[in-house]
């Protein structure tokens, strides 16, 4: 089954022959700016009892989002990914994460513990 396919929803068939369907365009989600965002910022364990730092609900383009993800991995001097939305930072930075995003504009909050 082509994409195209997949995004036709509820048509099913079509006698008139003038018929275009029309597609929805997933446009492009446009970045709030900082002020607007409200990010949450938690500690998790992964396996080996590696801890990570993510950063996750942020709403915007994925190009923004890695931006702000190089950003932070430089302010806090280690490594990390961006991906599925979230930007992960090896080991516990939860204090200069909220630091600097608070520098940057961004709302944030922390969970867990």
């Amino acid at each position: 089954m082509g994409r195209k396919n997949q995004q036709k929803r509820g048509i099913v068939y079509s006698t008139d022959p003038d018929f275009d369907y029309d597609y929805e365009s997933e446009g492009e989600v446009e970045t709030p700016e900082p002020s607007k965002q409200k990010l949450t910022i938690r500690l998790q364990r992964l396996k080996g009892n590696k801890v990570v730092t993510k950063i996750s609900n942020f709403v915007g383009q994925e190009d923004d989002l890695k931006s702000l993800g190089k950003q932070l991995k430089g302010k806090c001097g280690c490594g990390g990914s961006v991906k599925d939305g979230e930007i992960l930072l090896q080991g516990d930075f939860r204090e200069k994460v909220g630091n600097a995003l608070s520098k940057m504009g961004y709302k944030w909050k922390q969970s867990g513990g």
